[in-house]
């Protein structure tokens, strides 16, 4: 006598075509390879690398979200991002509030009333696998796992480009662990606007995905990049240990549970 399971098929989703797959794939491998490259140049290349480098990324989290969930989720996502962190961006430069007082460099290009039109596009190159990843770990708390792990992010991405001059900071008070030039309160302003925009996100972004959709290993490959390459470039590279280790353990504690979650799918 045996006891045979029965387990439901689930209804199975088409990937997107040959074409569009490939596509994807070639424009996260430039956002990905423009960030190698990064630590082997200085002066006018480093700089487009820089841009070039949040452009691509972003580009590839718009194709991605417009691939697995279609045209309505990608230019909500992408305006609402980007209103979000430009309006953001313009009360922090203006009165200090949440991150701490801070300027921007005029190295970053044309900018929107002070704030560098690059600026919003990191927030939209972040936050696109920060939702995939909170929708999958949590139902009811997205919004904080997000704000923890947009803040993560910001360990790895402040002490870089502040030792770039692409921003600098007037302290007053406590500084974050192992960066003497950035406030703590930098920290707490991306956990709070973090939390902010990835609870709005929730609410006005579809679950549902595309019959023909493209899978999440593009959001996995960048999520677990930005985990490798922050530690691995701040330890060979740029000689910040600390920053490895602060980084490293947030944003690799955030991702710890979404990796086992893909790996062992859900209950």
């Amino acid at each position: 006598m045996s006891i045979r399971h029965y387990n439901p098929r689930r209804s199975r989703r088409r990937g997107i075509s040959n074409r569009a797959q490939n596509f994807l794939n070639l424009i996260l491998a430039i956002a990905i390879g423009l960030q190698i490259a990064y630590p082997l140049f200085n002066g006018e290349i480093l700089r487009l690398i820089t841009l070039a480098t949040v452009y691509f990324g972003a580009a590839t989290m718009v194709l991605h979200a417009y691939y697995s969930y279609g045209w309505r989720y990608a230019i909500t996502y992408l305006l609402v991002t980007f209103i979000f962190a430009l309006a953001i961006e313009q009360i922090g430069m203006r009165t200090g509030w949440p991150f701490g007082s801070y300027a921007y460099d005029d190295s970053l290009a044309y900018q929107i009333f002070g704030v560098p039109l690059v600026v919003p596009f990191a927030w939209v190159m972040m936050s696109h696998p920060v939702l995939v990843a909170a929708r999958r770990v949590t139902k009811h708390w997205g919004f904080l796992y997000g704000g923890i792990t947009m803040m993560a992010w910001d360990f790895f991405l402040d002490p870089q480009m502040v030792a770039s001059h692409r921003w600098t900071w007037t302290l007053k008070g406590a500084h974050v662990p192992f960066e003497n030039n950035i406030p703590l309160s930098n920290a707490a302003g991306w956990l709070f606007a973090g939390m902010g925009l990835i609870a709005l996100l929730h609410v006005v972004l579809p679950r549902d995905r595309r019959k023909e959709s493209a899978g999440f290993a593009v959001v996995d490959i960048f999520l677990g990049w930005t985990l490798f390459s922050g530690i691995v470039g701040n330890l060979f590279f740029f000689h910040r240990p600390g920053v490895a280790l602060l980084g490293g353990f947030f944003f690799g504690g955030m991702l710890a549970p979404y990796v086992f979650s893909r790996w062992l799918g859900r209950p």
